[in-house]
């Protein structure tokens, strides 16, 4: 019987992004994969979330008040940040959202049935979540127009 190779440590780079995410630091041999349903969140983000909290929780775009339009600002700084990270041209086209199942109902329900027409073929592979096939078979109206199945 053969013995079971001594574990390979995780290259640098690697170490320096799990240096980032405070679970792995209590946690170092924590190996995450869940992260369609749930992601880490590196110290930085839970430092601002927070913060946020703390300091300057208030509804964006509602209330006529200082507390609500500094809200509103820094929610606005952040889409101004994320376009310029994506090459968007402008925050009109940063849209956030809770999570992927929501982002990915929004662009089937919003763009799908606007820019899909009769005939027009929705691939997906095998390997796609439920949450990613399910919109795409409501907007397409499933087999009789356009759902396909790559295999």
């Amino acid at each position: 019987m053969t013995q079971p190779s001594a574990a390979v440590p995780p290259p640098a780079p690697l170490l320096e992004v799990r240096a980032d995410f405070p679970v792995f630091a209590h946690r170092p041999e924590l190996v995450f994969l869940d992260s369609a349903a749930s992601s880490q969140k590196p110290a930085a983000v839970i430092d601002a979330i927070a913060g946020f909290y703390a300091h300057d929780y208030a509804n964006i775009h509602r209330g006529a008040y200082g507390l609500s339009a500094r809200a509103t600002d820094r929610f606005e700084a952040v889409r101004d940040q994320a376009a310029q990270f994506f090459g968007a041209p402008s925050r009109d086209g940063v849209v956030f959202t809770r999570n992927a199942t929501e982002a990915i109902n929004l662009v089937a329900h919003s763009w799908g049935q606007v820019h899909l027409n009769p005939g027009d073929v929705v691939l997906v592979s095998e390997l796609e979540h439920h949450a990613n096939l399910v919109p795409w078979h409501l907007v397409t109206g499933g087999a009789a127009r356009g759902w396909r199945r790559w295999r």
